[in-house]
């Protein structure tokens, strides 16, 4: 659809093209404002001494969802990294229980208060539990591909890491693997450009991540990680391959970490001022709302309404967390030895 706007450009409605209503996008853009408003929250809770560790998700947002929303939210399994707030709030995670893992406490969905921030792990949601060691959910994330295969079910698995887990002996294996025996796997690299405070140009000799693919010979790609509707698109494609049993495809999303590797990092030591600002004039958040508005599906009684309706969601969340119980000490060998009766 072409449409005309208030400054009379020509602008090229992208999301009806792919599929995608209005009521799509919107959502797509209230899970990453969702994402971005949290992530801001848990800083400011950190600072005030209330939750011991943040890893951020600013600048990944776009890519995060965009992939969520192209997967199937019912049957896929998936294995989300300790960055992608943006995905597991697109998968049916809550502010609540997003809240719960940041206070530890013992309601927490994902570990139960055991685990670090961001370590997420939900089975009702055939959601992987992570592990701090980075990468090793690449391998996990294969063997749900080949036991899949091996029953006959016509799922999807995919699994996220940074670009540099991509330089792990776990990813080389599960690559690998999956690529030999054609396994229904999705593996999308969030190229956010610092492996902490080592920069691309010293990580890869390759342009790309997605480059990679042609040595396992699986179906590589690279898009933009600031467009929600690229990373839809890339991963649909995928999982469309994934299905027709065409094997696993490497996915690439160019994003930029805005924020430090994490609330105990001084990312100032490595990179300068002026490039963050640089790369935060593409920000996904404010590309995509600016996308919304030009189409005429974000309005400013919208995003109003969307913001304070956040915000409270967010309050609430903070709130309950707060005063939640932490686990019982006596549990604390619970998970970690068999327990008779």
């Amino acid at each position: 659809m072409i449409k005309v706007n208030k400054a009379e450009t020509i602008v090229k409605n992208r999301h009806e093209e792919l599929g995608l209503s209005d009521q799509d996008v919107l959502d797509m853009y209230t899970f990453m404002l969702k994402a971005r408003r949290v992530d801001e929250r848990l800083w400011l809770l950190n600072r005030a001494g209330k939750i011991p560790f943040v890893v951020s998700c600013q600048g990944q947002e776009a890519a995060q969802v965009g992939a969520a929303l192209a997967l199937n939210r019912d049957k896929d399994y998936v294995a989300p990294y300790y960055r992608d707030y943006g995905f597991v709030f697109a998968w049916g995670m809550t502010i609540k229980e997003m809240m719960l893992n940041n206070f530890a406490k013992a309601e927490d969905p994902n570990s139960g208060g055991r685990q670090m921030p961001g370590h997420f792990g939900y089975k009702k949601l055939r959601m992987l539990s992570h592990s701090s060691p980075v990468t090793t959910q690449n391998p996990h994330a294969v063997g749900i591909a080949l036991a899949a295969k091996l029953k006959g079910d016509d799922i999807v698995s995919f699994v996220t890491f940074g670009e540099g887990s991509s330089n792990q002996g776990d990813f080389h294996e599960a690559a690998n693997f999956a690529a030999v025996h054609k396994l229904p796997v999705i593996f999308l690299c969030e190229n956010n450009h610092y492996a902490i405070s080592v920069s691309l140009s010293h990580q890869l000799a390759c342009e790309h991540v997605s480059d990679r693919a042609t040595g396992y010979g699986m179906y590589g790609k690279s898009f933009d990680g600031n467009d929600p509707l690229a990373a839809y698109a890339a991963v649909k494609e995928a999982a469309d391959r994934a299905h027709r049993g065409e094997g696993p495809t490497l996915l690439e999303a160019n994003c930029y970490r805005i924020m430090p590797h994490t609330s105990d990092d001084n990312d100032m030591t490595y990179r300068t001022k002026e490039e963050v600002n640089e790369a935060k004039k593409h920000d996904g958040v404010l590309t995509f709302a600016s996308y919304l508005r030009s189409v005429d599906v974000l309005s400013e009684e919208i995003e109003k309404d969307l913001e304070e309706r956040i915000r409270k969601e967010i309050d609430e969340a903070t709130d309950y967390a707060e005063k939640a119980p932490f686990a019982d000490p006596d549990s604390v060998l619970r998970y970690v030895y068999e327990e008779k009766n």
